[in-house]
């Protein structure tokens, strides 16, 4: 008796019906050389909303700055609107959470320690974020801005309340010039910090100083705070 020695296959898969949709990528962050291309699609995005603006910057643009097809940043965000909600989500909301539990972890240090860590913080963030200054000024600082509304509501709210109930604190003590406005004493901050960073390239032609950056701008700033001016009477 002859035996069939055909090898045995297993049975094609059900296919599927025509029209069946397709299923969607499970929600999260992708993996291996898919996260790769994924976070250069962030880092592209924020490229352009420096260099162009948010209301500007369209989902080619940025699939042209990330050397990708604009159908793979539908694939990763959907559209423009999804590829901006993840910019915040993953680029913007972590770095000013850095800010947040770095304050908000100290809340009975001395004041002249808690502005220290502001300064320290922010310029830290900056020298990892060259981004943070031009975007600052560009879509918070401008009228019109695409993240005004969300610094005022989601990103500073608690920093600000934070830092001006613990400058109020200290002038209820006496230990802290009564004629300071506990609402602006973060305002100077910001503007030691974020402002000098982001006019960099002005000052440094205006002074002729290419090697002036963000260690200038902290060294400088915890000067003012420590000793001031320091003018004769």
């Amino acid at each position: 008796m002859a035996v069939d020695r055909t090898p045995q296959t297993s049975p094609d898969p059900t296919p599927e019906a025509p029209g069946t949709p397709r299923k969607r990528r499970a929600p999260g962050r992708p993996s291996g050389g898919e996260a790769g291309r994924r976070d250069a699609a962030l880092d592209a995005a924020l490229a352009c909303y420096v260099r162009k603006g948010i209301a500007a910057t369209s989902l080619r643009d940025i699939a042209r700055e990330a050397g990708v097809t604009p159908a793979l940043l539908h694939y990763y965000f959907t559209d423009t609107a999804g590829l901006f909600e993840a910019v915040i989500a993953e680029r913007l909301m972590p770095v000013f959470a850095q800010v947040r539990e770095t304050l908000l972890g100290m809340p009975d240090a001395p004041l002249r320690q808690l502005l220290t860590a502001f300064v320290e913080a922010i310029c830290g963030l900056i020298a990892r974020h060259p981004w943070l200054p031009p975007l600052w000024i560009r879509e918070v600082v401008s009228e019109g801005g695409a993240l005004r509304d969300l610094l005022v509501t989601r990103l500073a709210p608690e920093i600000a309340t934070f830092m001006a109930g613990r400058v109020a604190r200290e002038q209820a003590a006496g230990r802290l010039n009564a004629g300071l406005d506990p609402r602006l004493v973060m305002v100077s901050l910001v503007g030691l910090t974020l402002f000098p960073a982001s006019g960099t390239p002005i000052w440094r032609q205006l002074f002729d100083s290419e090697d002036l950056g963000i260690d200038h701008i902290r060294s400088h700033a915890l000067a003012l705070l420590e000793r001031g001016l320091e003018l004769p009477e």
